[in-house]
């Protein structure tokens, strides 16, 4: 089974307000980048995004340690989401959960692989959350720059 490291973070210029993600996959010494953006959205929302088209690029299953500054993107998949799953997607206070469309998508493509979820303290110097940052803003620049 490959082993594949995902950096992967989300931006947005207001919350809500216009918002990218990016992603960083290595294996070995390959690299690939993915990003994108969308015009109205929320910090949260591009986090999720970013970890699921990282994962959703990956053809065939894989050894995936996906590192995330996202505290709520972590503490969702390994705390979290069994229980909003149990409660039919309802939190704790019996509310619905938010981004449920999205924390949905990324258990599907998670099941596809066996995955180690890894946080890092975001804007530390860490090299590859760095990069997944990068990209996050230039999908927002990009954007923005298309739409003036």
């Amino acid at each position: 089974m490959k082993k594949i490291e995902i950096y992967s973070d989300g931006a947005c210029r207001g919350n809500p307000g216009p918002g990218g993600w990016g992603a960083l996959l290595r294996y070995g010494d390959r690299e690939k980048r993915l990003y994108g953006s969308e015009k109205l959205t929320t910090n949260n929302r591009m986090e999720l995004k970013a970890t699921i088209e990282a994962l959703r690029a990956l053809r065939e299953p894989c050894d995936v340690t996906v590192w995330t500054d996202s505290q709520y993107v972590k503490k969702g998949m390994t705390e979290w989401l069994s229980g909003w799953k149990a409660k039919g997607w309802k939190t704790a206070a019996r509310e619905p959960v938010k981004n449920a469309d999205l924390w949905q998508e990324l258990e599907r493509e998670a099941l596809r692989h066996r995955v180690d979820w890894q946080w890092v303290k975001g804007h530390a110097g860490h090299e590859g959350n760095e990069e997944a940052d990068r990209l996050a803003n230039q999908a927002i620049d990009e954007m923005l720059e298309i739409a003036s």
